[in-house]
């Protein structure tokens, strides 16, 4: 009854019920994989480590209120299509790397918008921690 009470001051039964009107987010953070990615030829020659985020907006309600794996984004489908991607051919670019993997999560149901970051530490740039790339893509 409170929450009944609450959505008629707030005047959104919506929030009462548990919904919002902001998208929810799920994110794969620290993914490792190596891959042979660069602008110089020895870059692609020997693998080198690649760390990877993924961040997805998706509506995460039904699966709070199911606790059905059905109802979310299975982890493991958007780490593979990480995966595949830095392990898969070689590119000159991280930012190449990072929209190929953005456009195959937003291929994904439901998913409204991601975000990509990956980072690399080449050896002809150390001292740095690393370069890196961070992509931000909405559904059309």
């Amino acid at each position: 009854m409170a929450s009944v009470y609450l959505a008629t001051i707030w005047g959104d039964a919506r929030t009462a019920l548990g919904d919002n009107c902001e998208m929810d987010r799920i994110a794969l953070e620290g993914m490792v994989f190596s891959g042979r990615h660069g602008v110089r030829p020895v870059e692609r020659e020997h693998a080198q480590e690649f760390k990877v985020d993924v961040k997805l907006d998706y509506d995460l309600l039904p699966a709070g209120r199911s606790d059905q794996v059905e109802d979310t984004i299975d982890y493991r489908l958007v780490y593979a299509i990480a995966k595949d991607v830095i392990e898969g051919e070689s590119v000159e670019l991280i930012e190449t790397l990072a929209h190929r993997i953005a456009e195959r999560v937003l291929d994904l149901k439901r998913v409204g918008a991601v975000s990509v970051r990956i980072a690399k530490r080449p050896e002809s740039m150390r001292p740095i921690d690393a370069a890196s790339v961070k992509i931000s893509r909405t559904r059309r």
